[in-house]
């Protein structure tokens, strides 16, 4: 397996991503299938094709303000058009000409990519990376109003597996994970050891 990889349900035309929200704006999104007006357009949305990422990020939907988890199903065309138009978070020495460079891409770019370690059942980090997409400006835009395709509530998806790994059934509650699988996408440009 890849350092960097991204693993998601996807299908040939959408891709699961998922993030966490306050039930002022979890709820109606799931109901509605569209984020409700006061989601901040104008805000950087972080978007993670990982669930076990998700569930570390908002504590198995624990956390103040993450108790709603979201599968949002957007379109590739849309993800790919977010990985070919973002920009690392951070500067990398090898991949980027110069931090000034590093720098111009990040002003320029709407979106951006960090890699974090991906998790097992326990939350623990595993060796290879999960991929966060960061969306703004434009990015955020499309996303919001052009890439989604559907938008479910998992928070209950969320809570069973949690139980589940806390009686020690991790059989079982890996059981219940979506299948996630590699995805093709042209990485060289956000990856340092594949540029």
């Amino acid at each position: 397996m890849f350092q960097h990889e991204i693993r998601a349900a996807h299908t040939p035309s959408t891709i699961t991503v998922y993030q966490a929200y306050s039930p002022l704006i979890g709820l109606p999104a799931a109901r509605d299938g569209r984020f409700p007006e006061v989601w901040k357009r104008d805000r950087m949305t972080w978007i993670k094709p990982s669930f076990l990422w998700m569930m570390y990020r908002c504590g198995w939907a624990s956390k103040e303000g993450q108790e709603v988890v979201l599968a949002v199903e957007i379109t590739r065309d849309g993800f790919d058009w977010a990985l070919a138009n973002a920009c690392l978070s951070h500067y990398q020495h090898g991949l980027h000409e110069s931090r000034a460079d590093w720098q111009r891409q990040l002003r320029r770019s709407h979106a951006r990519v960090q890699w974090d370690p991906e998790r097992d059942l326990g939350l623990n980090p595993l060796p290879h990376r999960a991929l966060q997409l960061g969306l703004g400006g434009e990015a955020a835009q499309r996303y919001a109003d052009e890439w989604i395709v559907s938008i479910t509530d998992v928070t209950g998806l969320a809570r069973r597996v949690h139980g589940l790994v806390r009686e020690g059934s991790h059989d079982a509650a890996r059981e219940l994970l979506p299948v996630e699988e590699p995805y093709p996408a042209a990485l060289s440009h956000l990856v340092p050891d594949q540029a």
